[in-house]
């Protein structure tokens, strides 16, 4: 390779410090994203499964049979 001169490696050399900030920044940025979705889909899920059971709750409590009110005792003094 011919001699470079000293501005052109200093010129290279920052190039390949800002590109190695910009492809960790960007994997970081990727890794949140993706951790970011994993919770989502866990959280839709999670209430998916919550009101499937309340519906649930809600169908066995219509079809169970009212409950009597309880009566006061009138206690004679």
């Amino acid at each position: 390779m011919a001699d470079h001169s000293k501005q052109r490696t200093d010129a290279d050399n920052n190039f390949l410090k800002v590109q190695t900030q910009s492809l960790a920044r960007n994997r970081i940025i990727s890794e949140a994203d993706s951790i970011a979705q994993a919770r989502d889909a866990n959280t839709a899920k999670l209430r998916q499964l919550r009101l499937q059971k309340e519906a649930l709750e809600r169908e066995a409590q219509a079809l169970a049979p009212a409950k009597p009110k309880a009566r006061r005792k009138i206690v004679s003094a």
